[in-house]
């Protein structure tokens, strides 16, 4: 019960000296504002400056706009100074040492952001000060700025901005009103961190400016903001995708042109690298400065165009039919017989340990066919030698001699006949077998001709292949070196 009451007691006694202090306070209010003015300057001596200490904490980023050029931030500011006529005894008070008032009763300093980029004409929240004894008034004010700032997107989005904050007196020159800065920098202790930027710091310097208008100084405080772009975010989503597109451009030379599909595929990779370019113009300020990603996809576009152009002429070489002119000997040994080796281009069945003499015709069962021929032919003349001679009779074995109905055949058949070893030309009494001469040289024509048309296609369809190959890693190595460099800059 002792302590029960006790505590009642302190509670009433500490309830009469609040009561106490706050009647202390209303007089104490009274007697300030009874001949107090808030248009003037409070100094005793006019000719002296009233000196204003500048205080900014910075809270957070709320916008960075890199089209408009413009930075919104959310502030504290901290003014500080004396006002010569707001002091007071603090012994005829009750010792009362502080009390709080509005700010629109006291004079405040004009000093406004520079700087400022809205039409928003209000300054900072009317606050109450804190008003000590000795005459000093601090005033904190929260305040929500857009100031302007010049934004440098060349190494978008491996950048860093540089935004300043120039706050200064609009009607006060420096014989009037100087401002001080209450620390080197900005604070940043309470600073929520952006998910876009990341503040490295805010310095802080004091200017004195001469304008052209006037011949009084004028002082300001400018505080750089120093922003660093975090680029995780544009990298999965604008430099990886194009990245992976970009590698699917040289594999346009690896699909077989019979497909139908390699121009489709270079034209669709190019218009997905433009839906991704749009993206980046979009959110760019328009500034001759490129940024470093918008180069990096016009050099991949580029490169796309050129490998789509590419792969128009090499499908023309793949399909060059019969009207088209052999293979020159230049093509045969630099593209066929060496480009195709160190590029792994092979025919059915061929590979790199086929010897040459066995690989060098493009169709090698050629070779086993005339062997077979003419094993045979030297047969059927071994057996004719052992024939006894007729008078009446002739025999002969068509090869490069000249038989007529009688027993010759004519000369033109000497160059048409693939095979001329194995036809035999039988003694006749009429002319029958001329017909079946002719008939026999047309189709050795039409099966030469027919066999020189499919080796000459051949040719350039492997002169074709080995160009997609030699392309297709060239490409690929345009595409490494130009995503190599792109994160050399970024560094």
């Amino acid at each position: 019960m002792k302590v029960f009451g006790f505590m009642v007691y302190f509670t009433m006694l500490l309830k009469g000296a609040v009561a106490a202090q706050g009647r202390y306070a209303q007089k104490l209010l009274n007697d300030l504002m009874e001949n107090y003015s808030s248009a003037l300057r409070p100094v005793e001596d006019t000719d002296k400056a009233l000196n204003v200490t500048l205080q900014i904490t910075l809270s957070q980023i709320k916008d960075m706009d890199e089209r408009n050029q413009v930075l919104t931030a959310y502030l504290w500011i901290r003014q500080i100074w004396h006002d010569a006529y707001l002091t007071w005894d603090k012994d005829k008070y009750d010792g009362l040492e502080v009390i709080r008032i509005p700010s629109n009763l006291v004079w405040r300093p004009d000093i406004v952001l520079y700087n400022k980029a809205d039409d928003d004409s209000s300054g900072p929240a009317d606050t109450n000060v804190v008003l000590r004894y000795n005459g000093e008034i601090t005033w904190d004010s929260p305040a929500i700025t857009k100031s302007s700032c010049v934004v440098d997107v060349s190494y978008f989005p491996f950048d860093y901005q540089q935004c300043n904050l120039t706050f200064g007196s609009w009607t006060y020159n420096g014989n009037q009103v100087d401002i001080t800065m209450a620390m080197d920098s900005g604070d940043l202790s309470d600073f929520v961190d952006n998910v876009e930027w990341e503040c490295q710091g805010m310095p802080a310097v004091k200017n004195v400016i001469m304008y052209g208008c006037c011949s009084d100084p004028y002082p300001d405080i400018t505080y750089t903001l120093l922003l660093k772009r975090r680029y995780s975010f544009y990298i999965y989503n604008l430099l990886l995708p194009c990245v992976m597109i970009s590698f699917l451009a040289p594999l346009s030379f690896y699909l077989p042109a019979d497909s139908g599909e390699k121009v489709s595929l270079g034209v669709t990779v190019l218009l997905a690298l433009t839906v991704f370019q749009l993206m980046v113009a979009e959110s760019m300020p328009p500034s001759e400065s490129v940024p470093l990603i918008g180069k990096y996809y016009i050099a991949t576009m580029t490169m796309i165009t050129a490998s789509t152009a590419l792969t128009i002429f090499i499908m023309n070489i793949h399909f060059c039919g019969a009207e088209a002119k052999p293979v020159p000997h230049w093509a045969k040994v630099l593209i066929i017989n060496y480009m195709s080796k160190i590029f792994f281009v092979y025919e059915v069945g061929e590979n790199c340990t086929t010897p040459q003499s066995e690989s060098f015709s493009l169709y090698p069962e050629e070779l086993q066919v005339n062997g077979e021929l003419k094993r045979h032919n030297h047969h059927q003349h071994d057996n004719t030698s052992q024939r006894p001679s007729h008078k009446s009779k002739k025999y002969h074995y068509i090869g490069r001699k000249e038989c007529d109905c009688n027993g010759s055949i004519s000369a033109g058949l000497k160059d048409e006949l693939c095979y001329p070893e194995k036809v035999v030309c039988y003694p006749c009494s009429c002319c029958h077998h001329e017909k079946l001469i002719r008939n026999i040289e047309y189709i050795a024509k039409c099966f030469r001709d027919q066999k020189a048309n499919c080796i000459k296609g051949a040719e350039w369809k492997k002169v074709a292949k080995v160009m997609d190959r030699f392309f297709m890693w060239v490409f690929f190595i345009m595409v490494f070196l130009m995503s190599i460099l792109i994160i050399s800059k970024a560094n």
